[in-house]
């Protein structure tokens, strides 16, 4: 029997092990959490949205699992380098993040994004010259809006609009039909969408963008005015995304569903000025039911009303 306090030891220790393994479970968690896991799903189910669009049924299976991953890692990239950045905003704003709630370091996050990005790099340099060039384009997009446009009055929203829209774009070039025509209309509609939420969060977000010093569009120009500019964007996105129907692309099942998603986003346009939060998931789950459109317009490609 060893001696008592060799005994005590040993208990201690294990008491440690599972403290170390419970830290390393709740760092990883909140790693994950940095990463916004609906959000990166979502943008690369819109890269494969826009594959699928502008090829169908493509025989370049490889590219596109290249595409969607290279998505997925610089999207988690950047929302990891955004709460780094956001990190003094979120304690006010979002004081649960991981950063605010010490979960993870701000360094640490700011590692997990770099690594991030290097797994966007490998995944983009495997596919054509097109899409690489829209991986370089947004990442110094995405530097720039953290580092110098994210507080300029609509330009930060502008940025991330293109991004989101982006998406599409990417995925069309990874097949290379980059200039699809359904696909630039899904990447208007997504761009637009996108700024429209990302004005309805900043009314959202003012009480702490205003104490950080940020010079947002709703701080600008005030919160009915930027709610107003974000309901005028959609209206154009919505007018827009009939243009594949009325071109002959794509055929009454796209129509019977985009209708819809356009519905939902300019209801949540109209809910944005007394409800902000509500406006934003309802934004998204247009946006959500606007690509399964696409989608389905690509699968059940009948003509429209113009050959």
């Amino acid at each position: 029997m060893p001696p008592a306090a060799e005994s005590g030891s040993s208990a201690d220790d294990g008491v440690s092990a599972d403290d170390s393994a419970s830290g390393v479970a709740e760092t990883a968690r909140a790693l994950l959490e940095l990463t916004r896991p609906g959000n990166i799903v979502s943008a690369g189910v819109l890269t494969f949205t826009g594959a699928f669009v502008a090829a169908g049924v493509f025989g370049t299976p490889s590219r596109v699992l290249a595409a969607v991953l290279a998505t997925v890692f610089a999207t988690g990239a950047g929302n990891a380098v955004n709460d780094y950045f956001d990190r003094d905003i979120d304690a006010i704003n979002r004081p649960d993040r991981p950063i605010p709630r010490g979960a993870v370091s701000s360094r640490g996050a700011l590692a997990f994004s770099v690594a991030l990005f290097l797994g966007a790099v490998v995944c983009a340099v495997l596919l054509p010259v097109e899409a690489l060039a829209i991986a370089v384009v947004n990442l110094l997009a995405l530097v720039a809006y953290t580092e110098y446009f994210k507080g300029l009055p609509g330009v930060g929203n502008a940025i991330v609009g293109y991004l989101t829209g982006s998406t599409f774009l990417f995925g069309a070039a990874a097949v290379d039909q980059p200039l699809d025509a359904s696909v630039l209309v899904l990447f208007g509609l997504a761009a637009l969408a996108t700024l429209t939420r990302e004005i309805v969060k900043d009314v959202e977000d003012l009480e702490g963008d205003r104490e950080e010093g940020l010079r947002t569009l709703p701080i600008v120009a005030g919160e009915g005015v930027s709610l107003g500019l974000g309901f005028l964007a959609m209206i154009v996105a919505t007018v827009a995304s009939i243009y594949p129907y009325v071109a002959g692309a794509f055929g009454p099942v796209y129509l019977a569903l985009v209708l819809p998603a356009d519905l939902v986003m300019l209801s949540a346009c109209v809910r944005s000025f007394e409800n902000p939060s509500l406006a934003q998931r309802r934004l998204k789950q247009g946006m959500l039911l606007a690509t399964v459109a696409f989608i389905a317009g690509r699968l059940f490609i009948t003509p429209g009303p113009v050959a």
